[in-house]
């Protein structure tokens, strides 16, 4: 829904509450990005994350969509909120009811005869004030809200799994190089203890080297568990029993995905119409100020017609020989209730403020976290090429190191310092990878990607299903 213009459009509607159009200038929004670059590749938001190129990431997220119970669960709200903007249609009709019945007299006078009886009443309100259509578009706002809310939690969901998968090809890509660092380690405090058993060193050398094999061996199971949490969450996101996705993340272990280095930005009014929490507080604003109007018709005379229908015998043939009924119209005013309605105001227009700052501070944080991840984006692509420099650099130096101490040309001191930095590195530039997926996705995810509209969220399509509209 197109900020500002929505509410002019909701505003073509039956309205009691508030003028909704006076809403659209309560929010600046900028017309350029201030810190993002909007230039780069085209990202297509509904199928982002199939530019990391990672399949799992492609069969994870597309689980998730169908299986997730936190959408089951907006699935299931926006069924109630179809199911109310029924409900508030329904008060336009008349309501009917049908009566029966049979009487006998019992007593020592009493006739044998059984009295049937047959009737109808029916009663109408009358909309003179505008009562029902305030909550039929208060109805249809609140269904538009939980179709997109439904929305949001699936864009949060499939941004979820990517970065969860991502998390975990970075945990793998380290547990990897413990494991392969272990093994050199292995043969270090092996040459270690040879050299000294020839009297070249003394036990220092030894000490060091099983202090430093211990300390990654240390890191192992650490990185084990934190790899088994994550693969779990990731079960729990696409509602399945933890098993599955760990021994597909360790079957088939993968680099961490590469995003793109830059993303093309729309402008922020544009974005803004992509992000489904926008239009979410979008809608519970305009519900809520219906629902201000609503309370106010409370204080307005009511119009009601009603009647009643019905006949009566002894038998059933002649039921229907007399019909009588009778038709009534009646005004009501509320002359005094000691407040409650005044009451009842003041807390929707209460309501009202509160919706209008939640959608106010869903555009502040959809401009900021747009701005945030595109220059983490940025940053970190800088940070993973001068970390790949750095760990070229730290990988020479352990290899030269590892040369010139077998060679009894350096103590194992300065070996220890080598390696120690290249295991740093290479775990600093794994991070960094990760940490760039991880920007890509938080980018799409701002952007408004990862969800699409729902059946029955948009006015449009609602008012297509229903002639009466």
């Amino acid at each position: 829904m197109m900020l500002g213009t929505a509410l002019l459009a909701l505003a073509g509607c039956t309205s009691i509450g508030p003028d909704l159009p006076a809403m659209a200038g309560v929010q600046t929004v900028p017309a350029q990005w201030v810190l993002a670059e909007p230039g780069g590749a085209d990202l297509p938001l509904d199928r982002y994350w199939e530019m990391l190129d990672d399949p799992l990431v492609k069969e994870l997220v597309a689980q998730a969509r169908s299986d997730n119970l936190d959408l089951a669960q907006a699935v299931a709200r926006l069924r109630a909120a179809r199911a109310g903007l029924r409900q508030a249609r329904a008060d336009r009709l008349p309501t009917i009811n049908a009566n029966s019945g049979a009487q006998r007299q019992v007593g020592d006078l009493a006739s044998d005869d059984v009295l049937l009886s047959l009737g109808a009443d029916a009663a109408w309100e009358i909309d003179l004030f505008g009562r029902i259509d305030g909550s039929i578009n208060a109805a249809r706002n609140d269904l538009q809200a939980a179709g997109y809310s439904l929305g949001d939690i699936e864009r949060v969901i499939v941004a979820q799994v990517a970065s969860q998968v991502v998390t975990a090809r970075s945990l793998a890509a380290q547990l990897a190089i413990a494991r392969e660092t272990l093994a050199n380690q292995d043969d270090n405090l092996q040459i270690a203890r040879w050299r000294n058993q020839a009297g070249l060193v003394n036990s220092l050398d030894v000490e060091q080297a099983r202090t430093q094999r211990a300390q990654t061996a240390a890191s192992i199971p650490q990185l084990e568990s934190n790899l088994v949490a994550v693969a779990n969450a990731i079960s729990t996101l696409i509602g399945e029993p933890p098993g599955r996705v760990y021994q597909a993340l360790t079957d088939a272990p993968r680099q961490v995905p590469v995003p793109p280095a830059q993303v093309a930005l729309a402008v922020p009014a544009d974005t803004l119409r992509l992000r489904p929490d926008v239009s979410a507080a979008e809608a519970r604003l305009a519900a809520d100020l219906e629902r201000v109007g609503v309370a106010r018709t409370q204080l307005y005379p009511l119009a009601r017609l009603s009647g009643t229908i019905g006949t009566s015998a002894t038998d059933v043939g002649s039921l229907f020989d007399l019909v009588t009924g009778n038709v009534f119209a009646s005004l009501s005013q509320l002359i005094f209730d000691g407040g409650r309605v005044r009451g009842r105001i003041e807390g929707a227009e209460a309501n009202a403020d509160a919706s209008l700052a939640a959608w106010r501070r869903s555009i502040l944080v959809a401009l900021e976290e747009v701005e945030s991840a595109s220059v983490d984006l940025q940053t970190s692509g800088a940070r993973v090429e001068a970390l790949g420099e750095a760990r070229e650099g730290a990988q020479n130096a352990a290899v030269l190191a590892r040369s010139q101490y077998q060679a009894g040309l350096i103590d194992f001191q300065r070996l220890l310092v080598a390696e120690s930095q290249l295991l740093a590195t290479r775990n600093a530039e794994v991070n960094a990878q990760g940490a760039r997926a991880l920007a890509f996705i938080s980018l799409a995810r701002a952007m408004g990607g990862g969800w699409s509209v729902p059946e029955g969220a948009a006015i449009e399509q609602i008012a297509a299903r229903e002639p009466d509209e």
